[in-house]
């Protein structure tokens, strides 16, 4: 929200600078930054009004103007301005003036006319990036009067970060109160007029849903001015505010809104028929809104409806065939207070947005209706003239919010003993009302505009703020905090992480959305979760794959000069399930470039599926419980890529990056990569005790002939079946293919390791265990001795 200065100080005035202001806003919880109305001012710049206007003898586009700046002769001014006009009041940069930007504006003859000096628009002042003709300013003003002086320039704005909690700050009165409060001054409130109400012109209005609608207050103004113009100070507060003039009444609810913070509207109450209803919308109901965007009504949307239908978005946006406009001569103004949650996600839903939205998903303040409509109507009568109806109310009022506060907790938690006179006095700036009971209590009564404070840790967060955080000394805090107690089989995904840290990986953090061309690629079989409002349109679905980020990541370096690169991420992964999204926990690794760093001890080679996997290998807390398995991926080399189990539970993929897939994104190269459940990894087995071995272990070396479609991890199972207990270990140290084997079989050297912890082994138990070895692998796997 930004917000002026000089329409702050006009509400709350502390003896303070503006900077000294905004670092006690700060240190009060609330983010902000200042920043100046123009970075530059305009000098020299006056108010002129154009007196006559007349074509140019030597050019079809350009008009010599004739224009009064305050002096006692006229100026001539050559202007091509398309709404230069005889009567207009514009600014003008006379002679020697200095416009932002650098610009000097001297007295020059153009196309054969002498020009003594500029007729400027917003964008050539500084106010606007880009314009369009002259910027027209309120015709009752005074020629000759410096610009910065009639607009008001010599401002500040204050551009805050309001949290979703405070949405009592979205307006001047809500900072002032916050500004009083601080400084421990008051708020000085400008009173509207009590309208003169005239005749009997107004809407009835029902509320069918009140649990969405607390209050809703409407009147009728008839006999506007519809060639009405905002005056350039409202237009100028607004425009400070972040928002753009249109027309006299909607810039009139705008000030409104900004002013006392509570979001209105104006229909043409000429367009409306019959009763005003609040209700919920209905089956197949529609409505076109203001920005022309039809939306449709499926999700029981809040509504404002008259005799024939939708007229509006309850809270968000009005429609476009009761809007108002410049032939607009009778109005019905809307104020009301609509339940957070009865207009919450409506916005996201129809992806709209709007400043009343904005604050009625924060809360608006209950009691505020009535207050806003008088000042609603007295900006009208002031701008449009015009006679003002009764007042149509309908609402009931919303319970007190009493909480109860213990003066020893608050010292408690605060660490610091604020007097009880003292509590009293910092509640009293917010409004609060206390009053004592037994023991130390306090009963407040919270203001109806606060939907913060609803808990007593709510008060005493108050108070310590408004006391000052600067003020409460740090000191040691003793506390009983109980150490957690891990669990033995479950490992920390810290601990995983470390282990790939230690051995030369770099973990990565991406975002959790993913571009669909890619996504499709690498996970073409996982259910997409699109993105109602996406960030950028390359980010339009929820990531199925940690593999995206790890590519654009590799793809960044790569064109850095990164050409060896070890990255993992662990994070979590989103698909849907039987209709609903599921999030799942996964680590995800890829490696490119030469297998080892560049020295002279090793020669050079490129990183291969058997690097890649010893290093998932040692993330693995049970290795036997895991198995590789040869499988195709659509995103992976066939032939290079392998299936991941646990204990017969599909744990992941690991492989080289398909070529085709490597074309197609334009990847620097192939890269190998692999991605596991996290749940799976933090699985490992609770320690067991075990002697150390006092007998001496024996190994036997194992030759056998198998087909070549038979993996190690199938070997190494069938032998350790078909081995005694006391089989410790079992590996292999070489495999052999040659022509004397022909091409479907190769030759597996395994080394087994024989220990026993209470005796020695005798050579006939080896002896046995290695004859029962041999004939379970030939029978089961048809595999014969290598002589």
């Amino acid at each position: 929200m930004k917000l002026s200065e000089q329409w702050l100080r006009e509400w709350v005035n502390p003896s303070a600078t503006i900077e000294q202001i905004a670092e006690r806003l700060v240190m009060g919880g609330l983010e902000l930054e200042i920043e100046p109305v123009c970075a530059e001012l305009p000098r020299g710049v006056v108010v002129g009004r154009i007196v006559s206007i007349a074509p140019h003898p030597n050019a079809e586009r350009l008009r010599v103007c004739e224009v009064d700046v305050g002096a006692s002769a006229k100026s001539t001014i050559v202007c091509g301005a398309a709404n230069a006009r005889a009567g207009m009041v514009a600014p003008v940069a006379l002679p020697g003036a200095r416009l932002p930007g650098g610009l000097e504006i001297k007295a020059s003859a153009l196309r054969g006319v002498e020009s003594a000096g500029m007729l400027c628009s917003a964008s050539e002042l500084g106010l606007a990036e880009k314009s369009e003709g002259l910027l027209e300013l309120d015709a009752d003003a005074r020629p000759g009067t410096p610009i910065e002086k009639h607009l008001a320039l010599d401002d500040k704005i204050l551009n805050l970060e309001i949290t979703p909690n405070r949405g009592d700050c979205l307006s001047v009165v809500g900072l002032a109160r916050e500004v009083a409060a601080l400084y421990g001054v008051n708020v000085t409130r400008p009173r509207a007029k009590q309208a003169v109400v005239v005749g009997e012109h107004r809407h009835s209005v029902e509320i069918e849903s009140p649990a969405d609608c607390s209050a809703y207050a409407g009147r009728v103004m008839y006999g506007l001015n519809a060639r009405a113009r905002t005056p350039d100070a409202m237009r100028e507060r607004l425009r400070r505010s972040g928002i753009r003039s249109i027309q006299p009444l909607v810039d009139v609810t705008n000030y409104v809104m900004m002013e006392l913070g509570q979001p209105m509207h104006a229909f043409d109450a000429s367009r409306l028929v019959g009763t005003v209803r609040v209700r919920r919308a209905k089956a197949g109901e529609s409505l076109t809104l203001l920005n022309d965007q039809p939306v449709e009504l499926n999700n029981n949307e809040l509504l404002i409806c008259d005799d024939s239908g939708p007229v509006a978005l309850a809270g968000v946006m009005g429609g476009a065939s009761t809007a108002v406009s410049g032939s607009t001569t009778r109005v019905f103004f809307e104020s009301a207070c609509f339940a957070m949650n009865a207009v919450a996600g409506t916005g996201r839903r129809h992806k709209l947005a709007s400043d009343a939205l904005y604050r009625f998903e924060r809360g608006v303040d209950p009691e505020l209706q009535r207050a806003a409509l008088e000042r609603a109507t007295e900006l009208t009568a002031q701008i449009c003239g015009g006679e003002a109806g009764p007042v149509t109310f309908t609402g009931r009022p919303l319970p007190e919010v009493r909480v109860k506060l213990r003066h020893a907790r608050l010292n408690k938690l605060l660490g610091q003993d604020i007097a009880a006179k003292d509590v009293e006095a910092l509640l009293a700036r917010l409004s609060i009302t206390t009053r004592n009971e037994v023991g130390g209590t306090w009963s407040t009564q919270v203001p109806s505009w606060r939907y913060d404070l609803r808990i007593e840790a709510d008060l005493i967060e108050e108070v310590a703020r408004l006391f000052g955080y600067d003020r409460i000394p740090a000191k040691p805090y003793a506390a009983r905090i109980a150490p957690g107690r891990p669990s033995e089989s479950q490992r920390s995904l810290a601990s995983l992480k470390n282990i790939l840290a230690a051995r030369g990986w770099q973990e990565i953090i991406s975002l959790a959305f993913a571009d669909r061309a890619v996504q499709e690629r690498l996970a073409p079989d996982a259910v997409a979760i699109p993105l109602d409002n996406p960030i950028a349109d390359n980010l339009a679905l929820m990531r199925s794959t940690l593999w995206c980020g790890l590519l654009d990541a590799w793809r960044y370096n790569h064109a850095r000069q990164m050409p060896r690169l070890r990255l993992f991420e662990a994070g979590v992964c989103f698909t849907r399930v039987e209709g609903a999204i599921a999030e799942t926990p996964r680590i995800a690794g890829l490696i490119a470039g030469p297998a080892l760093p560049e020295q002279w001890g090793a020669k050079a080679r490129g990183s291969d599926f058997y690097d890649l996997k010893a290093e998932v290998q040692a993330l693995f807390g049970r290795p036997e419980d895991f198995r590789f398995e040869a499988a195709e991926h659509p995103a992976l080399h066939p032939g290079r890529s392998a299936r991941i189990s646990c204990d017969g539970q599909a744990a992941g993929w690991i492989g080289e990056l398909h070529p085709a897939l490597v074309t197609d994104l334009g990847l620097p190269s192939s890269a190998l990569v692999f991605e596991l459940s996290a749940t799976v990894l933090q699985r490992t087995e609770v320690p067991r005790a075990r002697p150390v071995p006092e007998f001496p272990a024996s190994r036997r070396d194992l030759a056998l002939v198998v087909p070549e479609s038979i993996s190690l991890g199938t070997l190494q199972e069938a032998v350790r079946a078909a081995a005694p207990p006391s089989l410790r270990d079992v590996f292999v140290f070489d495999v052999y293919r040659g022509e004397n084997l022909g091409t479907t079989f190769k030759s597996m050297a395994l080394g087994l390791i024989f220990q026993d912890y209470s005796r020695t082994l005798t050579d006939v138990e080896i002896d046995s265990a290695m004859a029962r070895i041999n004939a379970e692998v030939a029978e089961k796997l048809g595999a014969s001795g290598r002589s």
